[in-house]
C-alpha cells in the first residue's frame, strides 16, 4: 500500500459508481474535519489511511494522529461523524483511530507541506 493515497478497497465491484460516488463524497467531507491546532484538514495532512464502504452503506475509516499523546482524537473522531452523517446513502460510520503505520509529515499533501513550510 503507497501510504501517500488513500486507500479505498472495499467488498462492492470496483465498478459499482454508486460506491464510488459515495468515496468520492466522503473524502470530500473528510476535508471538513481539520486539525485545531494546524488548521489543515485530515486529508491533506496524510491522517487518513483507508475509507472501506461496505454494501449497504456502512463505512470504515482508519485514521491516524500526527503523534500518539495528541489529545484531539475525541474531537477528530466526533468530527469524522458529524461531516459524514448528512451525506445520503452512507449507513452506520465506524472511525477506528490507529498508529500504524506511524503518521509522518511524508504523508501529507503537497499543498499541506507548502502551507507549513515544508519543502
Amino acid at each position: 500500500m503507497d501510504e501517500q493515497d488513500v486507500k479505498t478497497q472495499s467488498p462492492v465491484a470496483a465498478e459499482d459508481a454508486p460506491v464510488g460516488d459515495l468515496r468520492e463524497r466522503i473524502l470530500q467531507a473528510l476535508t471538513q474535519v481539520h486539525d485545531p491546532e494546524l488548521g489543515i484538514n485530515i486529508v491533506d495532512l496524510g491522517l487518513v489511511y483507508s475509507v472501506d464502504v461496505h454494501e449497504g452503506g456502512d463505512v470504515d475509516i482508519s485514521y491516524s494522529l500526527t503523534t500518539m499523546g495528541c489529545p484531539i482524537g475525541p474531537l477528530i473522531e466526533d468530527q469524522i461523524r458529524a461531516f459524514l452523517a448528512p451525506i445520503e446513502g452512507i449507513g452506520e460510520v465506524r472511525p477506528e483511530l490507529v498508529f500504524r503505520p506511524p503518521w509522518s509529515p511524508e504523508l501529507m499533501s503537497d499543498e499541506a507541506k507548502a502551507s507549513l513550510g515544508i519543502f
